[in-house]
């Protein structure tokens, strides 16, 4: 399955995916947080595509490393690819690029209750931390 670092001409059907997936919250604008990944560390927003479909993405995941930690975000597979590996893919190759970047350690968040994501992850190797994870918007969408 070909992986490629997320093209502008990809927004809408990454956001398409992403509500297919359940990943957008009315208050935070998918776009916006497209537009500010491109500001910042591009090629670490990755999306496999179908190569018998205008190489429409398929899934993605974005990540960011702040030179401390590694972060991985909106990890989706279009829901009838699930249960393919494509999400286990993308998760590999973003540890790859953290990890060549010098990066110690990746941190992600499951939101409560989600425990089909949090044992897809533990299957990965991920466990709980013992922290809690708290945020604050700066800039509202």
């Amino acid at each position: 399955m070909p992986i490629r670092p997320f093209r502008p001409a990809d927004t809408e059907p990454v956001v398409a995916l992403w509500e297919a997936c359940g990943l957008t919250r009315p208050w935070n604008d998918p776009r916006k947080d497209i537009a500010r990944k491109l500001g910042v560390q591009p090629e670490l927003f990755l999306v496999a595509v179908d190569e018998g479909d205008d190489d429409a993405p398929i899934a993605t995941a974005m990540a960011g490393y702040d030179g401390h930690r590694g972060w991985i975000y909106y990890v989706a597979v279009t829901p009838s690819r699930q249960g393919e590996r494509l999400g286990s893919l993308l998760v590999a190759r973003v540890e790859e690029l953290l990890l060549a970047l010098g990066c110690p350690k990746v941190n992600l968040q499951v939101r409560e209750g989600n425990s089909a994501v949090e044992a897809f992850y533990e299957r990965h190797g991920y466990s709980r931390d013992g922290a809690v994870g708290l945020g604050k918007r700066l800039i509202a969408d």
